[in-house]
């Protein structure tokens, strides 16, 4: 008996045009993607509670209308949720999401979010499979290491599926205060600067230094304590940044674009799934049919 090669693995037996990956169940929690409109839309209104109301974000006549954070993105991405069944079933579970791109959806709409931002030709023309990451945010109450863990183990799923190469995106740090924010962006500059083949660069009208302290300067171990746990979970899995950040004064947020190669995130994953089969075959003791 032999186990199935990586690239049969992969294959699970989901129809060809179903993006998702069931439910990873996590006690009440559980991280999905959204097959819904009604479960799309309560990750819009968990996102206006976060940025509009929580994090000081300026919303427009019709974002303050309907109470929901909405792009023309949304209506061609994957929305990963997490929800927690003890809340019920409804809009009223949804307590944490992400918004996954893929290089065909972007197609739909022209671009990639993170090109009204940054430059990221290089990443576009990259040869393999690749995935913006975005929109991510999770309910207050909900902020732990147990709900972010399974945010990321939802996302690779997704990326094992899919086998994405390549994942990108725009990361945040509160507020708009570059000088406030000197030490975070100088410490990724010096020690996380994406190599020069893979290196976004902010746009030139948008571009705001990184490179404001020296390195002697920075007290490396209270940045990496302040750091955002998004971002600190990126470098954790080999992450880089662009050349430059960029202030989004209607987020209230200065943002760094975050370039990961998914080698460790779909290594891990292999893993655990290949554990899962071996755990059947000695159970069952014979070989499951090949997915396809």
């Amino acid at each position: 008996m032999t186990l199935p090669t990586r690239n049969e693995a992969i294959r699970e037996a989901r129809p060809a045009d179903d993006p998702g990956f069931g439910e990873i169940r996590s006690q009440t929690l559980g991280v999905r993607l959204a097959a819904s409109a009604w479960e799309r839309e309560a990750a819009e209104a968990l996102r206006y509670r976060v940025f509009y109301e929580e994090m000081g974000a300026r919303a427009t006549e019709e974002v303050a209308a309907t109470r929901l954070d909405h792009d023309a993105f949304d209506e061609v991405a994957d929305h990963l949720l997490v929800v927690d069944h003890a809340r019920g079933e409804g809009p009223e579970s949804v307590v944490g999401t992400y918004r996954l791109l893929r290089r065909e959806a972007a197609a739909r709409v022209g671009r990639f979010y993170s090109a009204g931002e940054y430059d990221i030709s290089r990443l576009v023309a990259f040869d393999g499979e690749v995935l913006e990451l975005g929109r991510s945010c999770v309910d207050a109450e909900y902020r732990t290491r147990g709900t972010l863990q399974l945010l990321w183990r939802g996302i690779a799923a997704y990326v094992f599926r899919h086998r994405i190469d390549l994942m990108f995106g725009c990361a945040s740090l509160h507020g708009t205060d570059v000088e406030a924010l000197a030490a975070p962006l100088a410490y990724l500059w010096h020690n996380h600067l994406a190599p020069p083949a893979l290196r976004p660069r902010a746009l030139p009208h948008l571009h705001v230094e990184m490179n404001r302290l020296p390195i002697e300067a920075i007290d490396h171990r209270a940045v990496l304590a302040s750091l955002p746990p998004l971002i600190k979970g990126y470098l954790r899995l080999g992450g880089f940044v662009g050349d430059g950040a960029v202030v989004d004064h209607q987020f209230n947020t200065t943002d760094v674009c975050v370039v990961v190669k998914t080698d460790l995130v779909t290594d891990k994953y292999y893993r655990h799934y290949e554990r899962r089969l071996r755990d059947a075959l000695d159970a069952e003791g014979r070989a499951p049919a090949p997915p396809g």
